[in-house]
C-alpha cells in the first residue's frame, strides 16, 4: 500500500460523502475523552469535518483541528457554526506539520493508518516537534477485518512509534465506526448501503518522552 495523494481526500469531499464522514463523533473517541485520555491543549490532527474538534470545544478544550484537505475545513467550520461552537481548524499537511507546536495531546483518527511503512516513521518523527515533552499521541486505526479502507496492524503501531522520542503505553482492541460505502461491502457486512457498521479498530496511547 502507498499513502495516497491528499488530492485524493479533497476530492473526496468534493465529490459527496466519504465513507469515513458519519455526522458525529466516532464513540471510541467519545470514550476515550470521557476516560481521561485528551488532556490539555489538543490537536485533532487529519480532522476532516470536525466531529471531534467541535466536540471538543463544546466541552472547553483548546482545541485546533488541522487537516490537508480544504474542502473537509470548510464544511468543519460550517459544522462548528450550525452548533454554535467556537472551534478552530487550520489547513496542515501531517507529515510536514509546520508551524503546529506545544500541544499536549495530539488526536489521531483514522489518519496514521492511511500512510505506507516509511511516512509512518515520517509522522511519527514529525510529532516530536508538535508534542510536548510527556504528551501523548491518542490514536485509532482500522485493524485488519472485513473493512473497506485502509488497514494497519498493532505491530506496525507499535514498530512507528519504537522510534526515538517516543514510548508506547498501550494498544487496545477498539472500534471504528464507517459507513458502507457501496452494494459489495453491504453484501458483505450485512448492513444496507449507507448505514454505519462499527468495524475492528485499535486504540493506541504513545507518549512523548
Amino acid at each position: 500500500m502507498s499513502t495516497p495523494a491528499p488530492s485524493r481526500f479533497q476530492d473526496a469531499y468534493v465529490a459527496g460523502e466519504p465513507p469515513w464522514v458519519i455526522g458525529e463523533p466516532q464513540p471510541a473517541v467519545v470514550a476515550a475523552e470521557a476516560e481521561g485520555l485528551l488532556r490539555g491543549r489538543v490537536l485533532d490532527l487529519g480532522c476532516g469535518t470536525g466531529e471531534h474538534t467541535v466536540l471538543l470545544a463544546a466541552r472547553g478544550y483548546d482545541v485546533v483541528g488541522a487537516d490537508s484537505a480544504p474542502a473537509a475545513l470548510d464544511r468543519a467550520r460550517e459544522i462548528a457554526a450550525a452548533r454554535g461552537v467556537d472551534a478552530s481548524f487550520v489547513e496542515a499537511d501531517a507529515l510536514d506539520p509546520a508551524g503546529l507546536r506545544g500541544f499536549d495531546t495530539v488526536l489521531d483518527s483514522a489518519l496514521f493508518h492511511i500512510f505506507d511503512t516509511a511516512d509512518q516513521a515520517r509522522y511519527t518523527d514529525a510529532l516530536r516537534d508538535v508534542v510536548v515533552d510527556g504528551g501523548r499521541i491518542v490514536l485509532l486505526g482500522l485493524a485488519p477485518g472485513p473493512a473497506f479502507g485502509p488497514e494497519v496492524t498493532d505491530d506496525e503501531i507499535r514498530t512507528a512509534f519504537s522510534r526515538p522520542g517516543w514510548v508506547i503505553e498501550e494498544v487496545r482492541e477498539s472500534v471504528y465506526r464507517g459507513r458502507v460505502p457501496d452494494q459489495a461491502q453491504a453484501d458483505l457486512l450485512g448492513v444496507p448501503v449507507g448505514g454505519n457498521v462499527d468495524l475492528p479498530a485499535w486504540l493506541a496511547i504513545a507518549r512523548r518522552t
